[in-house]
């Protein structure tokens, strides 16, 4: 009777082990359960095939892009040399005229060659890599965008924030933006503002930014209008004309900029974002 009272009390202590460590493991609380992704969400078949290569490897996207664009642009190599002056003093940065205008060159409207930053788009010789998490989920805490691209466009070119420099906001820069809200340098073309080449006041999908969630226009599939209900960095969680299911993302707020323009990305990372090399 006591070897059996003794096996009794053995189980006990062993099966509460078990349930001790599950909780244990489990954090106390339900887990979010993994989502397997086994081919690459729809909305990435608007990136541009010319210009990026995008893939699954595992579960993570791969993004690469020649940092290019897909549109028209007074950033394409043309015959017309232009100059300016640089930084601090830093003497005359020329950019020099080429032996025939870039097929995708057009003549610049809201900028001059005088306000023009240096550099074409076709100058630069590079690539970039972007790895996000095929499911990406909500940091417990957002963290600040910093200077370079955080994102990447389905054009091909980057996407930065509304900063032209540490703790310089873009306004003394403005001038410089093509139609798109772009410009070149330090490396390559990327856009600041509402690029309307591919956007202009709607839904459709401007690019990813480097925590993984995806950037559409003002506007929103799953009311066909300025979505209400956006938090600090523009995300809400809504179908978008790539899903019928619920999905967090970004959208370029619809609110005025300089009296006439829209920012891309004036808001925190509220995922964990991951470096654009």
């Amino acid at each position: 009777m006591k070897n059996t009272m003794k096996t009794i009390r053995l189980s006990l202590l062993l099966t509460l082990g078990v349930f001790t460590w599950i909780a244990c493991t489990n954090g106390g609380e339900d887990e979010i359960p993994e989502t397997i992704v086994t081919e690459l969400p729809a909305a990435f078949a608007d990136f541009d095939a010319g210009n990026t290569s995008v893939y699954l490897d595992g579960q993570q996207i791969v993004i690469e892009s020649n940092g290019m664009a897909n549109h028209q642009s007074p950033y394409w190599s043309n015959t017309h040399e232009r100059s300016i002056s640089g930084p601090n003093g830093g003497g005359t940065m020329v950019t020099a005229a080429a032996a025939v205008d870039h097929p995708l060159f057009v003549e610049p409207t809201i900028t001059d060659y005088n306000l023009m930053a240096p550099g074409n788009i076709d100058d630069f010789n590079g690539s970039y890599t972007l790895r996000i998490p095929a499911s990406p989920q909500k940091a417990s805490s957002t963290t600040s965008t910093g200077l370079g691209p955080i994102g990447i466009a389905v054009s091909g070119g980057m996407i930065y924030n509304d900063e032209e420099g540490p703790n310089v906001p873009l306004d003394g820069a403005v001038s410089s933006l093509d139609f798109n809200g772009a410009h070149t340098g330090p490396q390559s073309y990327h856009y600041h503002l509402e690029p309307i080449s591919f956007s202009n006041d709607d839904d459709n999908l401007i690019g990813v930014i480097s925590d993984g969630f995806l950037l559409y226009g003002r506007k929103c599939a799953s009311s066909g209008t300025y979505p209400t209900d956006l938090d600090a960095s523009g995300g809400h969680t809504a179908i978008t004309k790539h899903s019928t299911t619920e999905l967090y993302h970004y959208h370029t707020q619809n609110e005025l900029y300089l009296n006439k323009y829209y920012i891309l990305f004036p808001g925190n990372y509220q995922g964990s974002s991951n470096a654009i090399y």
